[in-house]
């Protein structure tokens, strides 16, 4: 298998453009397939304070080299105040039994709580060096350009929703231009993008599966993609995107499917993720 590309981010830290993202896995899956990953190749691993399995994602990871590691999680909407952040934080480092992790991120904007609160705590979190880097996600243009100019810590990545179905190319160029990594969150649509002809039609032409012709379009997009599967075939697969390439008539092809369909949004009253009223 060919080796990994990253990403250099603004600690010198190289993000490998392909993670193991978690979300919706429980303890028990988790422990069955994550060290499925790891023995593939995955170094990059994905979690949030809100996907409630960063305990077990610790117990599998002691087994290894933490410097072997980039580590990811995210800070829940409800927990942006300057103190509720820095305990989330130390919530998360004390399940996944790290020292520090590679990249926080904070999970989903809140209209409630002033960024400048949340930006402070994430700088104090940076100075203390118990984040290597910051970053939010789902966030827009607008929102960028606000936690920017305020920001002392530079803003390392935007983990937002990707995948041909929903492109947002405004947001893509912004972050770019900014050296703010775009991550891709659902860069499979949660599996809803591969059945669509298209797809399928240039997984068969390149002999790949439907997964393999859309991350790796993300990743020639420059976009680092997460995605997750608990089939042990599929976790190897979803990693060999870096011996052969799209061409340039089927990512026209691909391009031309973005039609601005998200598969997720925020819900306001989830007992995780809701913002309190």
């Amino acid at each position: 298998m060919a080796s990994i590309p990253t990403h250099t981010l603004p600690s010198g830290d190289p993000l490998p453009v392909v993670g193991y993202g978690t979300w919706d896995l429980d303890d028990a899956d988790v422990h069955d397939v994550l060290p499925t990953a790891l023995d593939a190749g995955y170094t990059h691993i994905d979690t949030a304070e809100g996907y409630q399995n960063e305990g077990a994602i610790g117990d599998v990871i002691a087994e290894h080299d933490r410097g072997d590691l980039f580590l990811t999680s995210k800070v829940l909407p409800s927990n942006l105040h300057y103190e509720s952040l820095l305990a989330a934080l130390d919530g998360s480092l004390d399940r996944l039994g790290v020292d520090v992790l590679d990249l926080y991120l904070v999970h989903w904007p809140n209209p409630a709580i002033s960024i400048r609160d949340t930006l402070r705590a994430l700088e104090r979190a940076h100075e203390e060096g118990l984040v290597r880097n910051v970053g939010v996600s789902n966030f827009s243009v607008y929102q960028l350009k606000f936690a920017r100019r305020i920001a002392e810590v530079p803003i390392a990545a935007n983990q937002i929703e990707f995948h041909p179905w929903y492109v947002r190319p405004e947001l893509l160029e912004y972050c770019q231009a900014h050296d703010i990594v775009v991550q891709a969150a659902a860069p499979l649509a949660r599996a809803a993008v591969l059945d669509d002809p298209v797809v399928v039609d240039v997984a068969e032409a390149h002999d790949v599966t439907p997964a393999q012709v859309v991350l790796r379009w993300a990743v020639e997009k420059g976009v680092v993609v997460l995605p997750k599967s608990t089939t042990p075939a599929h976790i190897r697969t979803n990693l060999a995107l870096f011996d052969w390439d799209l061409g340039a008539e089927d990512t026209e092809r691909l391009d031309a499917l973005n039609r601005g369909d998200n598969v997720y949004m925020i819900d306001l009253d989830d007992d995780v993720y809701g913002v309190p009223a």
